[in-house]
């Protein structure tokens, strides 16, 4: 595969702007021709991790993805836009999810059709390294390729979140927390992420980085303009780019870091064409508040980052102000370390958390509708990344 990866100005979500900068991108990358064909049907998996409207920029934007669209249209494509979001994977939620990011709107206006198939296929892979078989969503027998369109995020689990972790999304709501009971651990997890980028097959992965997210993402964060598309047939070696114009080295992103291990990603073979990624950088782009494995082995040796990262385990805490009771924490919390209690004194719902059950998924923060979830950094791991 590869390693190639452009990279385009763009400074703006005007259609004809994006499409500019996505056809310059495409061009410097072979052309679609070199990866598809048309009259083939292609699934762009978008990133719609939630209900929120385009200008939260957690979800990958309309404009974006109508414009990818067409471009795909006019080749000759018959195009899809799916995904799997958090939670139930059932058609009321993916109508819901569809209609508040602006994917139902686009795809009455481009001609697109959105996916509806919620059921579930076993994969078997054989090249994976942790996930020999996998439950995947059925929408992948649907089509003849998969084209990723990812957000640039922070996330707090993993770091950072682009196109190779977008293809999480084309595992089922339901059977994403059981895989995050499986591999609690970061590393272990990252492998699987890995395992499913390569199952699901991108055969090119794009990249909405005209406004990102910084902070506590992937979806409680602040936008932040970064002003540029990505494109890439290696959605690893897309990641790589990705993350150098935002400040993180490979040894900061947990999929980065394990992907070059098992040589999957070579930084010294990618190529970039276009623009060059150092006019993006944005040095001082925040990462989320709390990261225990975020410097802790860039800084420290193993055999001392990992007692620490376990004697300092940070702790999820729940804003009442912001708080309303909804239990959407609770009911998708993978290990069921959050329960909802009532609060004698004003009769409301409130979520309390099992600190022993918690795996740090931090799926109650990515999920939460109002952003009332905080991850409580311990002072040895501030001490620690000080040094």
């Amino acid at each position: 595969m590869s390693q190639t990866v452009a990279v385009y100005g763009c400074n703006a979500y005007e259609k004809d702007k994006v499409r500019a900068a996505l056809e310059q991108a495409i061009g410097e990358i072979g052309g679609l021709g070199a990866y598809m064909e048309p009259g083939r049907t292609v699934l762009i998996k978008v990133n719609l991790i939630l209900g929120k409207k385009a200008e939260r920029h957690a979800t990958t934007h309309p404009v974006f993805v109508q414009a990818l669209g067409e471009i795909l249209r006019d080749f000759g494509m018959d195009v899809v836009l799916g995904d799997s979001p958090g939670g139930p994977f059932n058609q009321t939620a993916l109508k819901y999810i569809y209609r508040a990011t602006g994917m139902e709107e686009i795809a009455k206006e481009s001609g697109f059709r959105l996916n509806e198939n919620t059921g579930t296929i076993e994969v078997d892979h054989t090249n994976g390294k942790l996930m020999k078989k996998l439950t995947m969503t059925a929408m992948l027998k649907d089509v003849d390729y998969v084209v990723s369109a990812c957000k640039l995020k922070t996330h707090s689990m993993m770091t950072f979140t682009g196109a190779a972790k977008n293809m999480f999304g084309t595992i089922p709501g339901t059977v994403k927390a059981d895989y995050h009971v499986r591999m609690p651990e970061e590393e272990t997890f990252a492998n699987a992420l890995l395992d499913i980028c390569m199952a699901a097959h991108p055969v090119l992965s794009f990249m909405d980085a005209i406004v990102g997210m910084e902070g506590n993402g992937p979806t409680a964060g602040v936008p932040r303009a970064i002003g540029a598309v990505l494109a890439s047939p290696d959605p690893c070696a897309l990641d790589l780019v990705a993350c150098g114009m935002i400040g993180l080295k490979p040894q900061q992103v947990p999929m980065l870091r394990l992907a070059i291990e098992r040589g999957m990603l070579d930084p010294q073979e990618v190529v970039c064409k276009g623009d060059d990624p150092a006019g993006f950088l944005v040095p001082d782009f925040r990462m989320p508040d709390h990261l225990e494995h975020d410097l802790l082995r860039v800084k420290l040796p193993k055999w001392l980052a990992d007692p620490i990262s376990k004697m300092a385990r940070a702790k999820v805490q729940f804003d009442p102000k912001r708080c309303v009771g909804c239990g959407v924490c609770a009911a998708n919390c993978p290990p069921k370390a959050l329960t909802m209690i009532r609060d004698q004194a004003t009769g409301k719902a409130r979520p309390s958390v099992d600190h022993k059950k918690c795996i740090r998924c931090f799926c109650c923060q990515e999920l939460c509708p109002q952003e009332a979830v905080r991850v409580h950094e311990s002072i040895i791991f501030k001490i620690a990344n000080k040094l």
